[in-house]
């Protein structure tokens, strides 16, 4: 009867000595209790407890966490914005007392605290200045969580404004405003370049005229060079000016007929013509020249008559 009652307290007793051991994590604090009343804190690692008198009242973590506040204000232009807020924060390893006892429900307090200073910085902004000036707000945030929560055990370690989101119908305004001014500036980019296009275009015609008026006056250089050769040539042999001229008339004749023959997809049509065509030519060109040959005599002759009668 005794070894059958002993049984049931052995493993009574067992099952009290192991109760009276724990384990705290890594990172993590145990709040202990007794008999209702704060006995001590306990860290990483093997711990050991009272069984019945003390109790593990509740665990803080020590790791940081974020909390996301989402909050709708409105800017000083009356613009209806949501912002959304990270707070980074921690429970202080030297304050795990007053983290667990002094404040129930650290998360709304934050949340207030947030909304507090978010629904009193934004409405002093326009919204443009919401946007270049959100680590201000940032800012404005974290020290004003940081005076608060400090007594209450929490350390604010960032704060960040991670989204603005205005009205819907004011973002359609806005992208509509951004891209005709992205329109305006494609459009002075591309007169710049037409511009520029026409300008270039002229200066090059211009210096094309300028080569071509110069490649044809050294032409006509050279031409009227050779023919001088030519006609001093045939002088030499006995020939006059005047047959030299109509040699050279006429072998020209004939040398564009003959570039004329040897092209085969030209569009040219030859007219009827003869070879006393070259030689009416050069008599037309002899009389000119006497005609006015004669005329610079008879106009020589009077002005040496009046220059005599001058004097």
């Amino acid at each position: 009867m005794m070894d059958f009652l002993m049984y049931p307290i052995i493993f009574v007793g067992l099952v009290i000595l192991f109760s009276s051991f724990f384990i705290v994590k890594q990172q993590t604090a145990v709040v202990i209790e007794r008999f209702g009343r704060f006995q001590s804190i306990r860290n990483s690692g093997l711990q050991m407890k009272i069984p019945i008198v003390d109790r593990k009242s509740g665990r803080l973590s020590l790791k940081i966490q974020q909390l996301d506040v989402i909050v709708e204000t409105k800017t000083k232009d009356d613009v209806f914005v949501k912002l959304k807020v990270s707070v980074q924060y921690v429970v202080i390893r030297d304050k795990v007392y007053e983290a667990f006892y002094k404040l129930e429900y650290p998360h709304d307090q934050i949340t207030s605290y947030v909304f507090d200073v978010v629904r009193a910085e934004v409405p002093k902004m326009k919204l443009d200045d919401v946007f270049v000036k959100k680590d201000d707000i940032a800012i404005a945030v974290k020290r004003e969580l940081q005076e608060a929560m400090l007594d209450y055990g929490y350390d604010i370690i960032k704060t960040l404004v991670t989204d603005i989101d205005p009205d819907a119908q004011v973002k359609a305004a806005m992208n509509r405003i951004n891209a005709s001014e992205r329109e305006k500036i494609a459009a002075q980019f591309e007169g710049d370049a037409q511009r520029i296009l026409i300008v270039e275009k002229a200066k090059a015609e211009a210096e094309s005229k300028r080569l071509q008026g110069q490649g044809i006056a050294d032409q006509r250089r050279e031409i009227a060079r050779g023919l001088e050769e030519s006609v001093e040539v045939l002088n030499r042999v006995g020939i006059n000016s005047q047959e030299a001229s109509a040699l050279i008339v006429v072998t020209q004749h004939y040398d564009t007929l003959q570039a004329v023959g040897e092209e085969t997809n030209s569009n040219l049509i030859l007219l009827p013509n003869s070879p006393q065509a070259g030689s009416n030519m050069l008599n037309d060109m002899v009389a000119s020249f006497v005609a006015s040959n004669q005329i610079g005599e008879a106009m020589k002759k009077q002005q040496d008559k009046k220059d005599d009668d001058s004097k």
